[in-house]
């Protein structure tokens, strides 16, 4: 189970990051400004953000196998359609399309995380989920600089399409919604699971008025949606910063646009880790999560105001890369607490916070755009280098308030025994 997820995890974000490297390429053939690609950016985000909600509902109603394949399938044709794009128009479809596609990815895989594994290994699980999300997504500027070196970017879209394709085929045929109906599992290992089959999919409906009316549940919005807007640079606007504001080449900026994700991922492993052995230590798994996320928040934005100080590009990208290790010190704690706190209803609960996050993420890349638009020299027509520090110190002053989220979140009690 684990190894198909991280697998589709990898996939997910070769996806979504591709078009990041690609987008000097694209601009240039279709002609976007920056503001237009700042929109681009964000179609898929916005589709990303409010379809999560029923691509998790749809797997806590129906099953993660079966929502799995279709959305999976979805995203991988409208990855191999981007390519096929004409005009500003048609990019915005096709990138909102493709975000309506991996908006039931994570939720479902947290899905299965509650059906499959016992308690106390999902927070570790998903550290290593997104650990497998942001090493996929720190490989593919240099994956995609190769492939764009051999041909256009047009055939590479088509190329990354076809990875999601053969996984929904595989994905299908081999896993089941509930343990106990795979062929391969038997009593001693149902026995390990300690009963998560329980969270199995078809249990009632989502209590979706006390969901509203929960602060647990409206201050993970409020932290996810300030941790996706600064993280989304890096997978968006980040190959165009290190070209345009550092004089990056195209080969040495698709080594250096992998150091935040590659950073951030052992920052999802170490975060899991180290919000357990608090928790473990203090005999509080709820201030284990809190100080592990506030600190990430914290640590986020303050990495990003150093950035802005170095005129080295490498040591520039050090600090950002420093920057979403520190963010991804907070991914499993929220993760970890829509599992605990949404129990049977944990895809839902994922799919608010995510859907509430990547609205963050939709707002992030297209405010740049508008910062950038307005910074332009009248020199050259390129954005200031002024321009880009500020779009830094927005980010830090929005991890500060997710920071703040944190500090009053209750990340253990189910949403059912709430008040």
């Amino acid at each position: 189970m684990m190894a198909f997820v991280i697998v589709l995890a990898i996939i997910t974000y070769i996806d979504r990051v591709c078009i990041s490297q690609a987008a000097p390429e694209i601009r240039k053939e279709l002609g976007f400004s920056e503001k237009q690609m700042g929109a681009v950016f964000s179609a898929f985000t916005l589709a990303y953000a409010l379809f999560e909600i029923p691509g998790g509902w749809l797997g806590d109603r129906f099953g993660p196998r079966s929502v799995l394949m279709k959305v999976v399938a979805m995203w991988s044709v409208f990855t191999a359609a981007t390519g096929m794009a004409w005009n500003y128009v048609s990019m915005l479809v096709c990138r909102f399309l493709f975000g309506v596609g991996e908006a039931g990815c994570f939720p479902n895989v947290t899905k299965i995380f509650t059906i499959w594994l016992p308690s106390r290994e999902r927070v570790r699980a998903q550290g290593i989920l997104w650990l497998s999300a942001r090493w996929g997504g720190a490989f593919t500027p240099l994956l995609v600089a190769l492939v764009l070196a051999a041909v256009n970017w047009r055939v590479a879209f088509m190329l990354f399409g076809l990875l999601g394709v053969v996984w929904a085929v595989a994905f299908h045929r081999w896993f089941r919604d509930k343990p106990s109906e795979h062929p391969s599992v038997n009593a001693a290992e149902l026995a390990l699971m300690d009963g998560a089959e329980s969270n199995a999919p078809g249990h009632g409906s989502m209590p979706w008025g006390k969901l509203l009316r929960s602060r647990t549940a409206w201050l993970l919005w409020l932290q996810y949606f300030c941790m996706s807007y600064g993280w989304y640079f890096y997978i968006t606007w980040l190959p165009t910063y290190l070209r345009e504001a550092r004089s990056v080449s195209l080969e040495k900026s698709a080594l250096l646009a992998g150091l935040p994700l590659f950073f951030g991922g052992i920052g999802c492993f170490v975060g899991g880790w180290l919000a357990k052995r608090l928790a473990e230590t203090w005999d509080s798994v709820i201030w284990g999560r809190r100080v592990v996320a506030c600190a990430g928040l914290v640590g986020a934005g303050g990495m990003l105001v150093v950035a802005t100080r170095l005129g080295d590009p490498l040591w520039a990208m050090v600090a950002l890369g420093l920057a979403s290790f520190s963010n991804d010190l907070a991914m499993a704690c929220g993760w970890g607490a829509c599992m605990d706190v949404g129990g049977r209803h944990a895809g839902a609960l994922s799919g608010s916070m995510n859907m509430m996050g990547n609205l963050g993420g939709a707002v992030g890349p297209f405010v740049v755009g508008l910062i950038l638009d307005a910074g332009k020299s009248a020199v050259d027509g390129k954005p200031s280098f002024e321009s880009w520090v500020t779009c830094f110190l927005v980010a830090a002053g929005i991890y500060l308030i997710g920071a703040l989220a944190w500090l009053f979140i209750d990340p253990v009690t189910p949403l059912e025994k709430e008040g």
